[in-house]
């Protein structure tokens, strides 16, 4: 960057994204900052980042595989909505058919804490 006189321009721009104030249940913490793993498909983790863009927020949710550290299932949408993080998930699922007793392990945002997103986790075991 030093050498091709690229500088960072600063903005004060930030959002707030998780929304951990609902009435959901919430699932217990598995992982427990155990992000090691000894094979495929033991334990994915999510997230939904957020960017600016000139068009305004564009919202990117990802399912990471933590053994392989690839991302395994994700998604985009100008709204951060619980079908933005179900899509992520479908991806993932589709591509690796996890065993029962996988462990999917999130922050404790309404998206992912969401009847609809547990109804999908459940289905898959």
């Amino acid at each position: 960057m030093r050498e091709n006189d690229i500088k960072i321009i600063r903005t004060q721009k930030y959002k707030a994204t998780t929304d951990s104030n609902h009435t959901f249940n919430i699932a217990p913490n598995l992982l427990d900052q155990d992000f090691s793993a000894d094979g495929p498909n033991q334990k994915w983790a999510g997230d939904i980042s957020y960017i600016w863009t000139s068009e305004g927020w564009l919202y990117l949710a990802v399912i990471l595989e933590l053994y392989s550290r690839r991302v395994i299932g994700w998604a985009v949408s100008n709204r951060m909505k619980r079908d933005l993080a179900i899509r992520a998930l479908d991806m993932a699922v589709a591509l690796r058919q996890p065993p029962k007793g996988c462990i999917h392990h999130t922050d404790r945002g309404s998206q992912y804490c969401s009847d609809d997103y547990q109804k999908r986790l459940s289905k898959h075991g």
